[in-house]
């Protein structure tokens, strides 16, 4: 099998003849499972080594999204067995009740097969399925189940009351108590429902749990007040936080493994008025690194995204609000330019993405390791390029262009609503504006917009104001191609699956360097970017609606004002 699978993804050219050689050397090292070194060592996504194990093995693959377990299916086998060999029934044959149809992600896992075999007293016929719809499924039918009888366990219990709480949640963590388990289930579901944070919130009579998933805050579940101060606990000690300490904010991490993959943590704890509120963000400690074509880029927006990074020096900034992925667009430039004949420097705060062959400074403020001083110190490293994390006052600003008029590439992020405001804000800062006009290449603004589904998503009829809002006239209106989402399996009842950019980008001409010297208004600036060329934020999204990738209602989400016209 090991041998077929290799020699399929080299016919197939999704790895090369050396990389099947090595992915022999580490199996016979290791003894580990070749699928697992062909996601861990090669750039094959899941999906296409799904693809190739159904045509080596051939073992039909089934999508566990698309299909409603019965009970008494669900029944069978228990859920820890289940994960433990991540593996699934999914339903009894149709034609052979003695036949039972189990999902697995591995067609080797002859052991998960026994023992679900056994429990079930039926042949097993195996259907491939990925890691990631195995999981999220069990989780589905049986994360809520599990969760809510630890919290049953824990309330039943009768704590000893001469102890402390910190002495409490410590004994627990030896007996992986109810309320360990509950923190651990928090992370682990998030992460496979694609969570970003997780917010543990104190209400009048309940804690709320949500989950900020592609962007937007869901709640997941609810549990009994008296849980709080277990909880709050239980996540104080592994982030290493001082668990007396209750009336103020504290900041720290922990790391944790979920599906054989490590998390970074960021965990805030803030005191409000019924309790202490957690807020735990999570950062894979190995990205993977997105390219260019990744992000949502058309054609157009491509050709000068390209045009603007290829200029030997002066500032590319990358604007927009808190969470719109910037810095991901940052990764993903300098990832395609980091090669043996440049040298790169990032000076970040915090580092978000530890990047091969990039020198990357983290910003220290208790060490005097501030934006600027760490500025100073990497214009004497001999860089070529230099990344600053965010341009935050006016002494960063001003060493930045400095650094990008004396032959440097300099990229930076800045919190602007779109591109011409972006020059207004560095006039604010007090750069000089024959500084910001010499120095400045590019300026591109950027927002998320959630995708749609596409296993769910449906055809929406167009009103008459959202046709004018869509700039749509009458024949338009009843072609165009505009959906809607609907919810379903795979995309947890949403409707939405994954994000995409939505990208102004603004080319600064020598038409444009004048005015920027003379001091023309953010609205003139725009008006002029427009007539050469630029299309807007809104013009961007616009064209996402019209061809289906997203929703009226996400246009309208980010698209707020007249000034995004």
């Amino acid at each position: 099998m090991q041998e077929k699978l290799l020699e399929y993804l080299v016919s197939h050219k999704l790895i090369t003849r050396a990389q099947a050689d090595a992915l022999r050397t580490s199996q016979q090292e290791s003894r580990r499972p070749i699928r697992e070194l062909v996601l861990e060592q090669t750039g094959v996504s899941e999906e296409q080594l799904l693809e190739a194990l159904s045509a080596v093995s051939r073992i039909p693959i089934v999508r566990l999204y698309e299909r409603t377990i019965a009970v008494d299916v669900r029944q069978i086998v228990r859920p820890d067995i289940l994960r433990t060999y991540t593996i699934l029934p999914f339903a009894y044959d149709e034609n052979d009740s003695g036949t039972l149809l189990v999902a697995m992600n591995d067609p080797m896992n002859m052991k998960g097969r026994d023992l679900v075999s056994i429990a079930s007293k039926c042949r097993v016929r195996p259907f491939l399925a990925t890691t990631d719809d195995i999981l999220v499924a069990i989780d589905r039918y049986f994360g809520s189940e599990e969760m809510q009888e630890a919290v049953e366990l824990y309330a039943n219990q009768n704590t000893d009351q001469d102890r402390s709480l910190e002495e409490q949640v410590l004994q627990e963590d030896i007996n992986s108590s109810p309320v360990v388990m509950l923190v651990n289930s928090m992370v682990e579901q998030a992460v496979r429902q694609r969570a970003s944070d997780i917010h543990v919130e104190a209400e009048v009579d309940r804690i709320r749990v949500r989950c900020r998933v592609d962007g937007v805050l869901y709640t997941t579940a609810t549990y009994d007040m008296r849980l709080l101060s277990a909880v709050v606990a239980r996540i104080k000690i592994i982030s290493g936080l001082d668990i007396s300490e209750k009336r103020k904010p504290q900041d720290g991490r922990f790391t944790a493994s979920v599906d054989r993959r490590e998390y970074d943590v960021r965990v805030s704890v803030l005191p409000t008025v019924y309790g202490e509120k957690c807020v735990m963000r999570l950062n894979p400690k190995k990205v993977i690194q997105r390219s260019k074509e990744a992000l949502g880029f058309s054609e157009e927006e491509m050709r000068k995204f390209n045009k603007i990074l290829s200029r030997p020096n002066g500032i590319v900034l990358v604007t927009g609000p808190t969470g719109s992925g910037k810095s991901t667009t940052l990764y993903a430039a300098l990832s395609e330019m980091n090669t043996d004949a440049v040298n790169i420097i990032t000076v970040e705060d915090p580092v978000e993405a530890n990047i091969d062959g990039i020198n990357q400074v983290q910003v220290n403020p208790k060490a005097n390791m501030t934006f600027a001083n760490a500025l100073r110190s990497i214009l004497r490293q001999d860089p070529d390029i230099i990344m600053i994390g965010e341009i935050r006052d006016s002494e960063t600003a001003s060493i930045a262009i400095q650094a990008s008029i004396t032959g440097h590439l300099v990229v930076s992020t800045l919190h602007t609503n779109d591109t011409a405001s972006s020059i207004t804000r560095l006039l604010d800062m007090g750069v000089e504006s024959y500084l910001i006009a010499d120095a400045t290449a590019g300026i591109i603004a950027q927002r998320l917009v959630r995708r749609l589904c596409p296993n769910c998503k449906r055809r929406h009829k167009l009103l008459q104001h959202e046709a004018d809002y869509l700039w749509l006239n009458y024949s338009d209106m009843e072609t165009a191609e505009v959906y809607e989402p609907v919810g379903c399996q795979r995309c947890g009842g949403i409707g939405y699956f994954d994000r995409i950019g939505v990208y102004e980008i603004m080319e600064i001409s020598n038409n444009m360097k004048g005015m920027i010297s003379q001091r023309a208004s953010t609205r003139d600036l725009r008006a002029a970017a427009v007539s050469e060329g630029m299309n807007t934020l809104r013009e961007s999204v616009r064209r996402l609606v019209l061809n289906g990738t997203t929703s009226i209602n996400e246009m309208q989400r980010i698209i707020v004002d007249d000034s995004d016209i």
